[in-house]
């Protein structure tokens, strides 16, 4: 074979593989994307400081919602929090912890769809349209002050906390290890790869943030691989109401939620925030 023969053969080859790259990952990105878990991580989750409940709601499409709702043991009505988890993340855990976490507050915890024993399957569009039901069924509580209601949202979850910030009043933001988006993330990881013509779950919160007009708290793991500062840094650069960004000591991307340090300085930023009542807009939140 000559040399041009094995040029035209190297390429033809070349090609091949990464036109299957590409294919693989177009066809497979919501497996690689989402990683349900199914088993509950709290086998029997209750918060030493409220009344838990498990709850069961129905998305705006009749998808069963399955998660925990947790209120304070003291007469309401109570600021509250709707708690948005990451990528592999069963919330029961959240329903332990909310004492720490989340004191004096009632908060709600729902597994995404797919995830522990919620129906359906994940996907960015849905995981919005569901976490606006879930603050409207929040605010909607006989015992929760509808004008001081928080998301707080983890990795994956922060890109849905933002979303739903900017289409609901919430009262304060907590983002813990945020990203600028995943199509950003993905084109870091695949380099080779046309990213953004494949990608459908963007979760592009750089371009919301500047829309949000809550106080915001950005929390980072000092050690973080999934998620580089920079990537962070381009988030919050687009952020007008940066109250505080601030990086947990002795933490990385899996073990930052569970910490002390972090569970104390979130619950210190919400309380101080749900110390000032803030007007609710005059105008009704768009339809996610």
């Amino acid at each position: 074979m000559n040399t041009s023969k094995k040029v035209v053969v190297t390429v033809g080859v070349a090609s091949f593989l990464w036109a299957s790259l590409v294919s693989m990952i177009a066809a497979s990105q919501r497996k690689l994307l989402f990683n349900p878990t199914l088993i509950r991580e709290v086998q029997s989750p209750r918060s030493a400081g409220h009344r838990t409940r498990a709850v069961v709601l129905r998305a705006k499409d009749g998808t069963r919602l399955a998660g925990w709702l947790m209120t304070p043991n003291l007469p309401g009505p109570h600021p509250a929090v709707v708690y948005f988890g990451g990528r592999s993340e069963e919330v029961s855990w959240v329903a332990r912890d909310a004492g720490t976490l989340f004191p004096g507050m009632a908060v709600l915890a729902v597994n995404y769809r797919g995830y522990g024993d919620s129906r359906g399957v994940p996907g960015e569009e849905h995981m919005i349209e569901d976490g606006c039901m879930l603050f409207d069924w929040l605010c909607g509580r006989s015992n929760v002050d509808k004008a001081r209601v928080a998301v707080v949202g983890r990795s994956l979850g922060s890109g849905v906390a933002v979303q739903v910030a900017k289409e609901r009043p919430a009262h304060s933001v907590v983002l813990i290890t945020p990203y600028d988006s995943i199509l950003a993330l993905a084109q870091r990881k695949f380099r080779v790869v046309p990213v953004s013509f494949v990608l459908k779950h963007r979760f592009e919160s750089v371009k919301y943030a500047s829309l949000l007009s809550a106080p915001t708290y950005i929390v980072r793991a000092a050690s973080d691989d999934v998620v580089p500062h920079s990537h962070t840094d381009l988030l919050v650069a687009q952020m007008t109401r940066v109250h505080q960004d601030e990086i947990i000591p002795d933490s990385d991307h899996m073990n930052i939620p569970y910490l002390p340090a972090t569970q104390q300085k979130i619950a210190q930023f919400l309380t101080t925030q749900f110390a000032v009542t803030r007007p609710l807009p005059e105008t009704a939140p768009s339809a996610a």
